[in-house]
């Protein structure tokens, strides 16, 4: 296996962005910059993609069906099991598949094989139950479609995905080519997995059509996938056992990967200083993964799967064309629910995104072009919505772009509506309207943010062109303030902006800074529209959120490269909100608040009892 990037001198890596913001500086196509009206580019790109399920390709499918059954599946039966993880923080009774129950690999794959060799059709899953013992792996031309009634129970154990992978890595297993929170690796494969594919659909008659990960189904005496999160106190952590949040003894030391890198090179990505630390917090594998991006080493190094400790997404399509998503429930999912990467011309309406574990957000297109989500409900562990573009060094495949969001509704979640955190190489032109934030569980499970960017001196990243218009918020947001954590140096005091959670919109230039060890990339956001949101308070509650605006641009004096001067850190630019209600804050003191941003147009906007027609800086 061979690997287009080279390893960097020492001089090239960690200093600063200026030549990688040259090279990927985001243009906007011309024929978007020339509408008056910028939601002009949004009708465009839906009617683009509303035409796709109608051309020639995709014409005929449903009248070429090849029922898995004719290659050997078997339905299963559901049993009563005593114990399974419900969420991140609830367990009890469920059911499962009966211990023994028939395997429909191989029958599904060789059903996807026939359709596809026969130039295509639609691969028909009848009503009834069916376990399934490895990844479904889509190809070209094949609608993967569940009948009303249909659920596909995915076995819960990891080694079951790492067993038909196209890449034998030996002990660790045969893996995919994925992307690990915006990071290019090798690991197990989603459940539903394709790769270099086009024409390809996965579609459902209605919610009872599901797909069901049993990420909190035990595979052994102790562990699910949910437990790898790691997390005390939540997701079935128990002390001493492997997590992505673990040291893990098969990741060794950074400077033998990368000759080419000085001590202080290699102690800044390990230890976050470059006079060094002591200790191995950096073989955590949430964390090795990173590293290895920023010591640029090749992806033909960055090997996870069996020994290791990252959760696949749920379903997954690397660098496909012309994918549809329809009609289908999925739920209980190892991590992300969807992640396309890579991917142009893709429509997901429809979709009932239902799982409430750790990382479990709804639709995470990352690095995509021309994406349109529509009518989908989201009932998430995390963001229900998450726009990517890959992190660190990893941004080969350029900016997310031209994605048309409508018509949604969201009922829990850290952030209805967000761009990142995993950013580094831009988010431009996209476009969200209608959408119902219900919050339904707001007394449970609360719907944190409502409309997000989040990103910081590791991530990056160019946002611009980001245009949101009627959003109702009929139970508010997260009352509970999650205040941000501010690194030493920071002339942000502690315990003044809630970034985390309770913001109605929060752009975060700053998120988590302590996660990351480098911190040598500043972003820029701007041209930012927001209008017509409307929040109330949930019943029996005065509040409707905790702070109504939060904008904390980026913060300078976190970065720790090696470069001196560092590089320009700009503050927000362009954003304009008009004819919105936010309700009434819990910090009434401080409903909006704001760090390095020039330019903050209020337009109509209502918060508590006093109306705001003004233009701020901070």
């Amino acid at each position: 296996m061979t690997d287009d990037r080279l390893i960097l001198s020492r001089r090239t890596l960690l200093a600063g962005t200026a030549a990688g913001a040259a090279a990927l500086a985001l243009k906007s196509p011309a024929w978007a910059l020339a509408a008056d009206d910028p939601w002009d580019l949004a009708h465009a790109i839906s009617g683009r993609l509303e035409g796709l399920r109608t051309q020639p390709d995709f014409l005929g499918r449903q009248f070429h069906q090849f029922h898995v059954t004719a290659y050997g599946a078997v339905p299963c039966q559901i049993v009563a099991i005593p114990f399974l993880y419900l969420s991140s923080t609830t367990s009890g009774a469920g059911t499962a598949p009966a211990a023994g129950s028939f395997d429909c690999y191989g029958a599904f794959a060789a059903a996807i094989a026939a359709c596809h060799h026969a130039g295509g059709g639609r691969v028909v899953v009848p009503a009834g139950n069916w376990y399934c013992a490895g990844p479904i792996t889509l190809l070209s031309n094949v609608d993967f479609h569940l009948a009303s009634g249909a659920q596909i129970w995915f076995s819960p154990n990891p080694a079951d995905y790492a067993k038909y992978g196209p890449y034998d890595f030996g002990s660790n297993g045969n893996l995919v080519q994925s992307r690990w929170q915006g990071n290019d690796c090798y690991n197990f494969s989603s459940m539903v997995y394709a790769k270099d594919q086009e024409n390809i659909a996965l579609t459902g008659e209605d919610w009872t059509s599901i797909l069901n990960g049993q990420a909190g189904t035990l595979y052994n005496a102790t562990n699910c996938w949910w437990t790898w999160k790691g997390t005390a106190g939540a997701d079935g952590f128990v002390a001493g056992q492997p997590s992505e949040g673990t040291a893990n003894p098969l990741n060794g030391p950074i400077g033998p990967l990368n000759p080419a890198l000085s001590t202080a090179e290699v102690n800044l990505i390990e230890f976050g200083s470059a006079s060094g630390g002591t200790g191995n917090s950096y073989t955590k594998d949430s964390s090795y993964l990173p590293a290895l991006s920023e010591a640029n080493i090749p992806l033909d190094v960055r090997i996870f799967g069996v020994g290791h400790q990252l959760p696949p997404c749920m379903i997954e399509f690397f660098n496909c064309r012309n994918v549809w998503l329809e009609g289908y429930q999925v739920t209980n999912t190892p991590f992300w629910q969807h992640h396309p990467i890579a991917c142009k011309d893709l429509v997901i309406r429809k979709v009932y995104a239902n799982s409430i574990g750790p990382n479990n957000d709804g639709f995470d297109p990352e690095a995509c072009d021309h994406v349109l989500v529509d009518q989908v409900t989201f009932n998430t562990g995390d963001d229900c919505i998450a726009i990517k573009s890959g992190k660190d060094n990893d941004i080969e495949y350029g900016p997310a772009q031209n994605h048309v969001i409508r018509n949604c509704t969201m009922n829990s979640g850290h952030g209805g509506i967000t761009l990142g955190s995993e950013m580094s190489a831009g988010v431009q032109n996209i476009f969200a309207e209608n959408l119902s934030m219900e919050n339904q569980n707001y007394a449970t499970n609360p719907l944190n943010i409502a409309i997000r960017v989040k990103t910081n001196l590791n991530r990056g990243g160019t946002v611009e062109n980001f245009h949101v218009r009627n959003v109702t918020l009929p139970n508010g947001i997260n009352l509970t303030p999650s205040f941000y954590k501010p690194l030493a140096g920071s002339p942000i005091p502690t315990n003044t902006v809630s970034t985390n959670q309770g913001g109605v919109i929060t752009l975060d230039c700053d998120y988590s800074p302590g996660s990351d060890n480098v911190r040598i990339r500043p972003p820029t956001i701007k041209n930012i529209t927001i209008s017509n949101v409307t929040v109330t308070a949930p019943p029996g509650a005065t509040a409707s959120c905790y702070q109504a605006i939060i904008v904390q641009g980026p913060v300078a004096a976190d970065y720790d490269g090696l470069t001196s001067p560092p590089p320009t850190v700009v503050p927000v630019e362009n954003v304009t909100i008009s004819n919105s209600t936010f309700g009434t804050p819990v910090n009434t003191a401080t409903p909006i608040y704001l760090y390095n941003i020039q330019g903050l147009t209020l337009d109509k906007v209502t918060i508590g009892t006093t109306v705001y027609n003004t233009v701020l800086s901070a």
